[in-house]
């Protein structure tokens, strides 16, 4: 029976993923080729670097980036180099965040340029038949 129980606390534990907790990343926009290999992407040949960049991530202090696999590329590609921040559901096992918001840094405060709520209320714009 004690091994029963410590049994199900056991995959009861497992199932939260405690990993994952609210929070923000504020960081540099950079493709993950240029952190990974150690360079921070070049301002002036932004162009050919983002056609040829697949992927994009938000650097952070020292060697630490993060994905942010609910943003479309296009969106972080517009804001290489540029100072944002991530807000939403950190996942530190996969270094990842799931965005609720995208706020870039302008004229000195926070400007807010993408929120679920945001996207969710766009696409209904264009829903077929509305």
């Amino acid at each position: 029976m004690k091994k029963i129980i410590i049994m199900s606390v056991l995959v009861l534990l497992m199932s939260i993923p405690a990993w994952a907790f609210s929070g923000e990343v504020v960081g540099t926009v950079q493709g993950f080729t240029c952190v990974t290999t150690g360079k921070i992407c070049p301002v002036d040949k932004e162009d050919p670097l983002v056609a040829a960049t697949r992927v994009f991530v938000v650097k952070t202090s020292g060697t630490e980036y993060y994905f942010v696999p609910n943003l479309d590329r296009a969106l972080l590609a517009r804001y290489l180099n540029k100072k944002v921040k991530v807000v939403g559901q950190i996942n530190s096992r996969y270094r990842s965040i799931n965005a609720e918001a995208f706020q870039v840094w302008r004229d000195g405060k926070w400007k807010t340029i993408w929120t679920k709520e945001l996207e969710e209320e766009t696409m209904k714009e264009f829903e077929v038949g509305t």
